[in-house]
This record gives structure tokens, sequence and C-alpha cells, in this order.
């Protein structure tokens, strides 16, 4: 302790700093847990409400991915497949075709047209039958326990399936891209859908606006319904306006895309719908997904909800025999203890915290923080988290416009978190002494725009510190982040990953 009097130093001055941060009157009435921890001396260096459960939004997903990789391994792929119990005759095949998942969310429409090149090249032309989905890898459950009935038609709460179809090297799986171009002032702008798809129904009810204005458009499909009402306005002579929109069934969109797909390459199926493929069928074409390793990247930097839920029914599919929530629970369970958690302390509903009746106590965050450094699959696990300040998206993340210009700038690796009231940090930063640091900081239950600025002054804070020759500064500078429409920065309660326009 430094003497009555004498300015604090050390893990004192840390101390006494993140103190100053979180005496923040936006924090009046609310919950703020954080946790530093050393881990090469097991030192807390601070701790407040160390082991108070907080929802911890997409903080969640650090618990799953490390479950996932301890349960299924990294070089865990997932498996899509063309199979008939039929017999053929030439060029026709006298019965069913089916494609079967196992909850690939990479699969694009690429994909699917590879796989109807492979049935083309076996020489069916016909069949004689229909194009069945099986997607009993998983159960039939597609939402989450506690998700909000009115978020559906948004991408990050796709329905989960084990067999789907995704537009874009993000992976969102489950969704499809609604583009949106004006034609002539004054006319309806054009709406089409990429991959084209029947499975929903547009209602273009857009407006081309004159050249100078701005694009404002709307895209949301009914509540459990296939209609996509498309609304607003883009200029003449303006670039396509990109928004997403979620499909109801995910494996009628896989079987639609392709069965158009199969079209292309010349071979007719009838029908589609639903049919589980027979025991010992034979296969006409499959794919593999790249490894969970890599994975990891589009899952943790871009923070994907339906990349966490598929590891969940996965490893419950995998590890219990039952591809559904409760199983891959179980099983999360199991490996966090194995890491050293107690699952008993913590609840988890879904694998995403897309779900507000997570609760996760941040010192259990750091637990798992330091413990996963132990593991042979760390590295791949560290490089997949957020970096702040680094521009690139597939290295900085939901990190990517923060802290930019700071000691934290490419140092700081950690997964955020947000939902309306909650928002979390929780991660790595080597400090100016040159130790690496383990940290969680969990905000729930302000009523203020999100203060991400705190988050990121007590990271700036740990990149800064000195260990025992430190001394206390005040809380330090933090570029501004200001709520805008369309800007690279927070949009109120949401993670720039949750809004694709930023």
């Amino acid at each position: 302790m430094a003497p009555t009097g004498a300015a604090p130093t050390g893990p004192d001055a840390l101390r006494a700093d993140l103190d100053e941060i979180l005496a923040d009157p936006r924090l009046d009435g609310s919950h703020a847990g954080v946790v530093v921890r050393d881990p090469a001396t097991d030192e807390v260096l601070y701790s407040r409400q160390a082991a108070a459960r907080a929802t911890p939004a997409s903080n969640a997903k650090l618990l799953t991915s490390a479950a996932a990789l301890e349960a299924l391994g990294p070089d865990y792929e997932f498996r899509t497949e063309v199979v008939t119990g039929a017999q053929q005759v030439g060029p026709v095949l006298l019965g069913d075709l089916h494609l079967r998942g196992t909850g690939d969310p990479t699969v694009l429409a690429a994909d699917y047209d590879r796989l109807a090149e492979q049935v083309a090249a076996s020489g069916i032309r016909v069949v004689q039958g229909g194009l069945r989905t099986d997607d009993t890898w998983f159960d039939d459950v597609p939402l989450g326990t506690g998700w909000a009935w009115d978020d559906e038609p948004y991408y990050y709460s796709a329905r989960i399936s084990a067999l789907t179809a995704a537009p874009d090297t993000d992976f969102d799986a489950g969704t499809a891209k609604v583009l949106v171009s004006p034609t002539v002032e004054g006319q309806p702008a054009r709406v089409r859908l990429d991959p084209p798809t029947d499975v929903v129904q547009i209602d273009n009810r857009t407006t081309t606006s004159a050249p100078d204005g701005a694009p404002d458009v709307a895209v949301e499909r009914d509540h459990g319904g296939s209609r996509v009402v498309v609304s607003g306005s883009v200029p003449a002579g303006a670039e396509p306006v990109e928004d997403f929109t979620t499909v109801p069934d995910p494996s009628a969109y896989a079987a639609d895309v392709f069965a158009k797909a199969l079209a292309a390459h010349g071979v007719q199926v009838r029908n589609a719908g639903e049919g589980v493929a027979p025991d010992g069928a034979r296969v006409l074409a499959d794919r593999r997904s790249m490894p969970l390793r890599e994975l990891l990247v589009p899952f943790m930097k871009l923070s994907n909800n339906g990349h966490a839920e598929v590891l969940i029914k996965a490893m419950g599919r995998e590890v219990r025999g039952e591809g559904s929530w409760a199983a891959g629970l179980e099983v999360l369970d199991e490996k966090l203890r194995g890491l050293g958690l107690s699952p008993e302390v913590l609840r988890m509903v879904d694998g995403s915290g897309l779900s507000t009746m997570d609760n996760v106590p941040p010192e259990q965050l750091t637990v798992l923080l330091d413990n996963a450094r132990e593991r042979p699959w760390f590295r791949s696990w560290y490089d997949s988290l957020p970096v702040a300040g680094v521009a690139d998206r597939m290295v900085g993340g939901t990190l990517r416009n923060r802290m930019g210009g700071t000691a934290a700038e490419n140092n700081v690796h950690a997964k955020t978190g947000s939902l309306t009231g909650v928002t979390s940090l929780s991660g790595y930063v080597t400090a100016a002494n040159g130790r690496e640091l383990v940290f969680s900081v969990m905000f729930n239950d302000f009523v203020s725009d999100a203060p991400q600025d705190l988050e990121d002054a007590i990271a700036i804070r740990l990149a800064e510190y000195r260990g025992a020759d430190d001394q206390q500064r005040g809380r330090p500078p933090v570029p501004q982040q200001r709520v805008q429409q369309n800007a690279k920065v927070y949009q109120g309660d949401l993670e720039c990953s949750w809004v694709k326009a930023c």
C-alpha cells in the first residue's frame, strides 16, 4: 500500500484508475463486473462483482468455442451429401435423391452447384422420384430458448437446421441477400435475392428517389411467414443497397438452391420435399466443410450466432447421439468443467449469448481465458479473437474500429458482446511491463447508450500497466464512439457485426 497521502503506485495505482473509470454516472444503478488476472502469478489485480452472474451476450461464444474445440477437435468438419437408395437405369434414377446435412453453415450456392455437377457426372438425367431433404442429424427445434420473437426476421437470429445454405463468405446460414437497385426516379426499385430462391416471396414497396438523396431501405420478413416486405427508397444512379432476410425453412431453402443447380446441369427433378435417406444409401456427391479451426475465424471475429448454435447441436450429436440444445449444453458443461470452470455457478441456454437467460460470472471467463492457454488448440482460438484497432475485417473483427491509436491497438485480443442493456469485453492484453493479462468486463442493466468506451478505457489502462513501477494516471483518453447510421462504429446497443451496413 502507498503511504498515507502519497499517490498510489503499482497494483494500487491500477485499481485506483479502474475505480475511477467505473465511477462513470452511466453505470449508476447498473451491474458492473470486472476481473483482471495475471496468469503467470495467478494474482488478481482487480475484482469487482467477480462472482456475480450477468448476461454475457456474445461473450458466451468464448465458452461455446472452447467447449467445441474440446469436444469436436480443431479438425472437425461438417458433411453434406447427396445419396440415393434407388436403382439407376441408364440416365434415369428410379426413386428419390436425398440431400443430407450435418449442420454445415458454410455451404454456398456455388457448393450446391458443385454437388449438382457431381450428380450429373454420375450419368443421372432424370429423377423419377423426388428430391428429399434429410435434416435429421439435428432435432427440429429451430430457435433458441429465450430468443426474442421480433428478432426472427433478422440475420443474426436465423433458424438452426442440419441442412441450410449461406449467401456469403461470412457464412450467414439460413439467410438470403436482398439487393435493391434503383431504376428511374419515381419508379419502383428492382429487388432480387442472392442466391435466387422461391422459399420467400418479395413484396416490393420501394421507390427510386432523386439522385442526390440517401438510400433508406427496410427489409422485414413477416413473423412466422415467407413474405418479405422491402420498403423505402434508393437514389437513382446509386449502387444497389444490400440487406439480409432470414428464411422460414432452411432445409427447403437448401433444396431449392440445389434443385436449381441440378436443373442447370441437366438433371430433371419432379418435386422436392422431406425424406430420411435409407440406410446404406449410395453416395453420389459429397462436400466437407473447412475444419473447425478455420471456421473459428468468421465465427468469432464476426460474432456469428448461427455458428455457435450449430456447434452446440453438433456437440450433442457427436457426444450424446442427439443433435439438440439440451444434449449439446450437457456436453458444454462437461467440457467447461474439464477446463477448470464451475458449471454449477453459471447458466447457459444457448451457445451464442442471444438469450437474456444466459448468466455467467466474469470470474469464470477469466478462468477459461487462463486455462485455455495450456490447450493444444489455444493458438487457433486466440487468433480467432477480434484484435483492437486492426482494420482488416477478418483480423480486427468487431474490435476493428475501437481503441485505434492507443496502447491497446493490435494488442488486445478479446471477444465483444452486446444486447439491449448489455455490453461485455473479455480477453487478453499485454501490459507495458510485458506481462500478458486476462480480463473480463461485463456491464448489465444500464439505460444509456452502450458504454463501450468504458470497456475500451479499461483495456487501454491494462495495456499501459507497468507493474510495480506503475503510477496513477487517471482515466486514459479514448477515441469518442458516436452513434450514427451506417458509420463504422457501434449503433445503439448493437455490435457492428449485427449491423451489416457498418
